[in-house]
């Protein structure tokens, strides 16, 4: 339409309570001018004359009494609607969707939720383990987290954090099998192998050699498409695996696993946080990305510093200096 009919609609409704189309200008923080040409526009709309106007009083027309007693039900209930969509938007509220992959979530972002969830016992989260990237508007999802490369398809994203690629066995498998000192020496070895969730091939393990990220086909002597099982088989001592370092670094600070080939480590991977708009967020929606940017940006708890990826000799030689 060329005029604002619910504009109109509702400086019509206003006019007709209290008596007085100035006031009805008032109350909605118009002009009367404004008030005067959006009643006018209305009237020329439907056809009909609504008030009986003259300089001092202002009297609903029969036409404008039919029109007032159709009208004030359906727009009472339009403006609790939108005043309820705007206490949503303020409160801290509600259902929160969020998409994560699994790794991610168990070993990253639960402490998170679980703090926002006390600070917020009134939100409802909905939480899908999906590394994937879908429809982001028939998914419905608030906020999402990826393990890789930057998400596209419309969103913005946020990077948290890097994502080490450590190979790491136990002392006992070492002790056994020896410790590799070439990304050669992987062949002659037992690894473990992760196949892609959705096309079932195994993985190539990654390097950084120089200035490039290498891929190499390891062979593997147990695969599996779940991250968690691959490290408890690391952890019993069945393999070497290539563990992210969100899995690693507390396992390598325990002593239960040791860091290998460090010199190869990569880290060009990251977590990104990711979300559809910074304009349109409800304040549940913001409260929890600024809470996870707060505990999870760049925290080391979740990747191995330096001295931590120091060859087994070299912490050797610098605990005796100290």
């Amino acid at each position: 339409m060329a005029f604002n009919e619910l504009r109109a609609i509702s400086t019509f409704v206003k006019a007709a309570e209290l008596g007085s189309l100035r006031q009805a200008a008032t109350a909605q923080a118009i002009t009367p001018q404004a008030a005067s040409q959006a009643l006018g526009q209305l009237e020329s709309h439907l056809g009909v004359r609504l008030f009986h106007r003259t300089t001092r009083s202002l009297s609903l027309t029969e036409e404008g009494s039919q029109f007032l007693e159709a009208a004030q039900p359906g727009l009472s209930t339009l403006q609790k609607a939108l005043h309820g969509a705007r206490r949503g938007r303020e409160e801290i509220a509600g259902p929160l969707r969020i998409v994560a992959a699994r790794s991610v979530m168990l070993e990253v972002l639960w402490p998170v939720l679980e703090e926002f969830c006390r600070m917020y016992p009134l939100v409802e989260p909905d939480v899908q383990l999906d590394d994937r990237i879908g429809n982001w508007v028939e998914d419905r999802v608030d906020v999402g987290f990826r393990s890789g490369t930057p998400p596209e398809g419309g969103v913005i994203a946020r990077r948290l954090l890097p994502l080490q690629l450590v190979v790491c066995a136990t002392p006992a498998y070492l002790a056994r099998h020896g410790t590799p000192t070439r990304i050669e020496d992987l062949a002659q070895h037992r690894c473990s192998g992760f196949r892609h969730p959705s096309t079932g091939k195994l993985m190539p393990w990654e390097f950084q050699v120089g200035e490039d990220i290498v891929s190499r086909a390891i062979p593997s002597t147990l695969s599996t498409n779940d991250v968690e099982l691959e490290s408890r088989a690391v952890l019993a001592g069945q393999a070497i695996g290539q563990l992210v370092g969100v899995t690693a670094a507390p396992l390598v600070r325990s002593g239960q696993l040791v860091p290998l080939l460090t010199e190869y480590l990569a880290e060009h991977l990251a977590l990104y946080v990711y979300y559809g708009s910074r304009v349109a967020q409800t304040t549940r929606v913001r409260a929890f990305i600024d809470l996870a940017v707060a505990r999870v940006a760049n925290n080391p708890q979740f990747f191995l510093l330096p001295h931590e990826l120091l060859p087994a000799a070299a912490k050797s030689r610098r605990r005796k200096k100290a």
